[in-house]
């Protein structure tokens, strides 16, 4: 006989007997709540035991590896996740602070069957969340975040004997080992290394460091309270930071990380901050002539200048537009035996034989100084200039509820499809594969699509022709979101 969870409100009695757990925290690709006002620690114990009956159902070896990122509370969450994990018998494998990708890499120098990494990743403090996987690289996707969801929700969770416990040594040592391998590099490069105080201090530097690299460290003393800024390299506020880092020091380059170490985010030379969709058309330029006829898959927030750059072109490639989410792009790089994905985030998925396929801000760190040392006449400035202009808005969030937020996509989306222009042109195609991404006469476009991991919307534009049109883009689109009173600011624009 199964069991729904109770009816648990914070600061009650019930709060730290019984488990609570807003339906809304399990999203399309992870789980995020905040914490305490959405989720306890009995309702941690609760989906540790929901993933583990999963695990068992489908017939998998029951041994997982955990880890959790640098936050005060993460490892309390960590310890009651792998309680349920162990009532459902299931042996954990605790590979202590981690980053996200170096959870993903455990899995394979473990050879365990399953991953969960407690994280929140960009999200600021007061948030927390797992992101969990059974068949390497992937993670949850949408299907198994709904089985799971219903397991726990509905409590379905089956205990059962022979889950343990065993704290594993020396994992992040061996995944520094794997990222730097043999290479050193053979041209001078001094790099600002940003890492907002989060997880990624304990990493990037020493990493960096190892491979040739001139680090200059900022903010990369651990520190949970993140005094500087919440570590995310897609927001302006770091970017910004990283910028006047290399001013201050005459840098080749900043290379910028998030919470978790998933991302990365580039400033260059003079400055420049190169949004990661940018960033990711220089690599794959440049793994291109290295691997001519490749595939490269990029998130609907990015450039469309992954199909329409001469040089990419020039180089046989493929490109494919898909759904943003790191699962998402996971799933469809392997399916289509891709070499890499980029999204505008910065989350990059480099496949064998660059990378295993996961996301790892480290990786492409590392194969960023590669890139420099395979050019060492040219300066990122340069690189960055080479491409053709675009000009485009940072990723823009307006405020919509979770509860709310598909609905109001859904009607934007149907608006939008009635339009036959947008800044004055024609509309050549309106792609809906995730959201809507309107796309003009002349290649110029505007996104709406909903957030996965926050209750916002997600609004990016491209122009092909000029600051004027981008601004005109914006304006016609947000003319249309603001038909809907549910939306509410932006968190930033441009």
């Amino acid at each position: 006989m199964t069991r729904p969870l109770p009816d648990v409100t914070p600061n009650s009695w019930e709060f730290l007997r019984d488990a609570m757990i807003a339906p809304t925290g399990f999203r399309e690709y992870d789980a995020r709540w905040k914490y305490p006002e959405e989720i306890n620690l009995p309702g941690m114990t609760a989906l540790g035991l929901g993933l583990g009956t999963q695990i068992q159902a489908r017939g998998l070896e029951p041994v997982i590896a955990v880890g959790n990122d640098y936050r005060d509370y993460s490892l309390a969450i960590k310890q009651a996740l792998t309680l349920g994990l162990m009532q459902a018998g299931i042996r954990v494998r605790d590979i202590g602070p981690a980053l996200s990708p170096m959870a993903y890499f455990s899995q394979f120098h473990l050879d365990a069957p399953a991953v969960a990494m407690v994280t929140a990743s960009h999200n600021p403090n007061g948030w927390t969340g797992v992101k969990m996987g059974f068949e390497r690289p992937l993670t949850h996707g949408p299907e198994d975040m709904a089985e799971l969801k219903s397991i726990v929700l509905e409590g379905r969770g089956q205990p059962r004997p022979g889950g343990s416990y065993e704290t594993v040594e020396g994992v992040r040592e061996a995944y520094l080992d794997d990222l730097a391998g043999d290479f050193r590099m053979s041209r001078p490069l001094k790099v600002v290394v940003a890492c907002g105080n989060g997880t990624a201090s304990a990493f990037a530097p020493e990493l960096l460091r190892r491979i040739g690299v001139e680090v200059i460290e900022r903010h990369c003393r651990l520190d949970y309270t993140f005094p500087h800024y919440n570590p995310n390299p897609e927001a302006m506020e770091m970017l910004h930071d990283m910028a006047a880092a290399v001013q201050e020091t005459g840098a080749d380059l900043a290379l910028g990380f998030d919470g978790d170490g998933d991302r990365c985010g580039v400033v260059d030379d003079e400055g420049e901050e190169i949004f990661a969709d940018k960033v990711g058309v220089i690599m794959a330029r440049d793994l291109s002539k290295l691997y001519p006829g490749s595939t490269f898959v990029a998130d609907v927030k990015s450039t469309g200048l992954f199909a329409a750059d001469p040089v990419l072109r020039e180089n046989g490639v493929t490109a494919d537009y898909w759904k943003t989410g790191h699962s998402h792009m996971k799933r469809r790089v392997r399916d289509l035996g891709a070499l890499a994905g980029f999204e505008k985030s910065g989350h990059y998925f480099l496949a064998p034989p660059v990378g295993r396929g996961y996301d790892c801000g480290m990786r492409v760190a590392v194969e960023l100084c590669k890139l420099m040392d395979r050019n060492p006449e040219m300066s990122m400035s340069d690189l960055r200039r080479a491409l053709p202009r675009t000009f485009s808005t940072p990723t823009m969030s307006p405020h919509a509820a979770d509860t709310e937020k598909y609905d109001i996509l859904a009607r934007i989306v149907a608006r939008l499809e009635e339009h036959s222009e947008l800044a004055g042109r024609k509309i050549a195609q309106t792609v809906t594969v995730n959201g809507a991404r309107v796309v003009l006469d002349n290649g110029s476009w505007g996104l709406v699509r909903a957030s996965s991991n926050t209750p916002n919307l997600v609004v990016v534009c491209e122009s092909t022709e000029s600051e004027a049109e981008l601004r005109a883009i914006f304006d016609d689109l947000d003319a249309v979101i603001r038909q809907e009173p549910g939306v509410g600011d932006y968190d930033q624009t441009f």
